[in-house]
């Protein structure tokens, strides 16, 4: 498995056969279309445009689409798609996206759903300005007096409140005291205010007013309306009442708008093909009667293209990319049916470059073996496959979803057979459950090891393993050296410390020793010193050796002790569900023995299923990417169909 090689390709043809050709290579979908590099004198020959086939410009395109994400929208707002979590995506002949008969009517359609939408928003407005008038209206329903009725030539009513706690004597007092001739006549009350009408005499009412604020008094007015509290509660009624009518009619006609739902969603995948072709389109250059096009398509896809090219009047030519150009080439990894999972965690990570490694078929054995050892239960890795079988088989998933249903299939098959290795099965379940029934039974699940009892053994196995990735990388990068010609760098580093680490254990085991001394260390050591020395100039000769001893030592070390991981989320998951089994177990019943037991156990496993996914990554991005990835690449995006809500029938 590699990164696939590309070839670069130039075409001149027919401008009249462009919208053809356009067609076809999206059909084909194995062209990137780049911006083609023009020279100083080609500005007056050739342009570009931002526009589709029709005419139509690219921010129209955008704004039609827009149009369409929204009734969709309020569609699903009003009335949700009845969809099952594991149902697939429909699909549709590659054809669908490509046309846009239905686009108008769709348009229309959305058009409709959006201003019933806007309706339906303006009469929930209305309802709720009526329902904060009746709130209003509420402490006066009783008042049978009408709310524009500010009194006679001689006597003033107002509408009033004061608090709830306004001494009734005090105020009557202050009241008398300040107008003589005014009334505070209470309509009601309740644990905040009491609501009351002050009837006064008109040349009395400043003094009334002002002796009343003393007592936090609030006049209270209500403009625009006219009639009695309880007439305006009944109008407010009946408006609110009308207003929820036209609701429901308008409902009623959005949900038979859904109705062309199915076919809005095709529409979007239709203009999302559009907009891409459009911005491919974008990246040619034009004349009156030609067109030029640069792009990119993969090696093994060329006799494919050319005969797609073989139908046209044009002008091809394909060459292989010079090594200054390798930053802007596309990168497209192929992988088989057990890398391409890792997908996921390259395109997480970022994409190797041109000139790089492929980390998948690498980084797969390694990732998918700690996940099942860190994992370790037979009933976590039933859970885990079967949940990635029915991703890819009932869900019909693509993309980065069938990544992660393969990712999930492939640990789940590790977690499988590291949880037979140490007799786990949702930890200690069968054992306890055996005991429920008889608490004399000694049964044990056959097990290679178990983490409670060979914690030690699987500590030095995690570090092995750790020992046996970083190896694998320094092996890769050693290759890679070999190949850009870096023999210096590869003897004093890689081969420096190789015999270092190996020249440690044979001082220590007594190994491959002559005379007693360590020659393998030794020479690590020399080897280490020459590359400092001849790669170093002046004093930094002698500084290199310090910073390079320092940081081989401590680098290594740390990198390897970072496979500890590896047995203490082994361990850790082991104990935490051995600890729900034996709660459940203290019950004596196998029904809650079995209830407890499950509830542990799914909290276990999700947290595990992320847990170790983290930590996974970490050791391969951290531990092992380090010693020999090349990131930076750009993702290869050929003219293709772009869909979101279903998926494209596979060509033929």
């Amino acid at each position: 498995m590699s990164i696939q090689k590309m070839k670069r390709v130039r075409l001149i043809g027919l401008r009249s056969e462009k919208d053809a050709l356009l067609d076809d290579l999206l059909r084909f979908g194995k062209v990137e279309i780049s911006d083609y590099p023009q020279a100083e004198g080609d500005v007056v020959v050739f342009s570009t445009n931002n526009y589709d086939k029709t005419g139509l410009p690219a921010d129209m395109l955008v704004v039609n689409q827009n149009k369409l994400s929204a009734a969709l929208d309020i569609m699903q707002r009003y009335f949700p798609e009845k969809k099952g979590l594991l149902d697939p995506k429909p699909e549709a002949p590659l054809e669908t996206f490509l046309s846009d008969a239905r686009l108008n009517s769709c348009l229309h359609s959305a058009n409709r759903v959006i201003r019933l939408d806007g309706e339906i928003k303006g009469w929930n407005a209305e309802i709720g300005d009526l329902q904060t008038q009746k709130t209003a209206l509420q402490p006066w329903l009783t008042l049978d007096m009408p709310l524009e009725y500010g009194g006679t030539e001689h006597v003033s009513f107002t509408l009033c409140s004061l608090p709830a706690d306004a001494p009734k004597a005090d105020v009557e007092s202050a009241l008398e005291m300040a107008a003589p001739e005014s009334e505070l006549i209470p309509v009601s009350a309740d644990k905040f205010l009491q609501y009351c009408v002050l009837v006064c005499h008109r040349d009395e009412r400043d003094a009334a007013e002002d002796a009343l604020r003393n007592f936090s008094y609030n006049p209270m007015e209500m403009p625009g309306l006219t009639g009695t509290p309880q007439q305006n509660a009944e109008r407010i009624d009946n408006e609110i009442e009308y207003n929820e009518i036209k609701i429901e009619r308008a409902k009623g006609k959005l949900m038979s708008e859904t109705a062309y739902r199915q076919y809005i969603q095709q529409s979007w995948d239709s203009l999302a093909t559009k907009l891409y072709e459009t911005e491919s389109r974008s990246r040619m250059l034009n004349s009156e009667s030609s067109f030029a096009m640069e792009g990119w398509v993969p090696e093994e896809d060329v006799p494919g293209l050319e005969a797609v090219l073989g139908n046209y009047v044009v002008h091809a030519e394909f060459e292989d990319p010079a090594p200054e150009e390798y930053p802007e080439v596309p990168v497209k990894l192929k992988n088989n049916i057990f890398t391409r999972c890792m997908n996921m965690i390259t395109n997480m990570y970022s994409l190797p470059a041109y000139d790089g490694v492929d980390p998948n078929p690498l980084m797969a054995p390694f990732f998918i073996t700690f996940y099942g050892m860190m994992m370790a239960d037979m009933g976590y890795g039933i859970l885990m496959f079967a949940a990635g079988m029915l991703m890819i088989k009932k869900m019909k998933a693509r993309g980065g979803t069938r990544d992660f249903g393969e990712l999930l299939v492939w640990c789940g098959i590790s977690t499988f057979l590291w949880g037979a290795a140490t007799g786990g099965f949702f930890g200690d379940f069968i054992p306890q459950a055996i005991k429920i029934f008889d608490p004399e039974s000694t049964f044990t699940m056959p097990a290679l090891f178990t983490p409670l009892e060979d914690t030690i053994a699987i500590l030095f196995g995690s570090l092995a393993l750790g020992i046996v990735q970083i190896f694998t990388g320094m092996i890769v990068s050693v290759k890679e050296k070999f190949k850009r010609g870096e023999f210096k760098s590869a003897l004093f580093d890689e081969f420096a410390w190789w015999a270092i680490l190996f020249g440690v254990v044979g001082a220590v085991t007594g190994i491959g020793n002559v005379a007693g001394k360590p020659v393998l260390l030794i020479a690590g050591a020399v080897l280490l010193i020459a590359g400092c020395v001849l790669q170093n100039k002046g004093a930094a000769r002698v500084t290199s050796i310090v910073g390079t001893v320092y940081n081989g030592v401590t680098g290594y070390f740390s990198d390897i002790l970072s496979y500890a991981r590896l047995m203490a989320l082994m361990l850790a998951g082991s104990v935490i569900s051995q600890v729900f089994n034996t709660l459940g177990g203290v019950t004596g019943n196998i029904v809650f023995f079995v209830i407890i037991s499950m509830v542990g156990n799914l909290l276990n496993f999700a947290l595990n299923l992320l847990g170790c996914y983290v930590h996974d990554l970490r050791l391969q991005c951290l531990e092992f990417f380090n010693r020999f990835y090349k990131d930076g690449g750009k993702p290869f995006r050929p003219l293709d169909v772009q869909t979101r809500y279903y998926n494209v029938t596979e060509r033929e």
